[in-house]
């Protein structure tokens, strides 16, 4: 079903703007709550096939899932 790791999701129900840090920050704070979640690794593919540009997503920044976009690249 659509949507159902998200209901697993440990960040259900914290303020969003959590995972939204300033651009000058590193997100340490929604990294903490993806560190427990159940669901990470599906959040985190989410995000790489969706291209979120912003925001904490399955535990890493804007800038790391770049990295591992590159990284994924290389080894295909």
């Amino acid at each position: 079903m659509k949507g159902t790791w998200r209901q697993r999701a440990a960040c259900r129900g914290i303020d969003p703007d959590v995972f939204y840090p300033a651009p000058d920050e590193e997100g340490e704070e929604a990294k903490a709550v993806c560190d427990v979640c159940p669901v990470r690794q599906l959040c985190l593919e989410h995000a790489l096939a969706h291209r979120e540009r912003e925001g904490v997503w399955g535990g890493l920044n804007e800038r790391e899932r770049r990295r591992l976009v590159r990284q994924r690249r290389k080894t295909a």
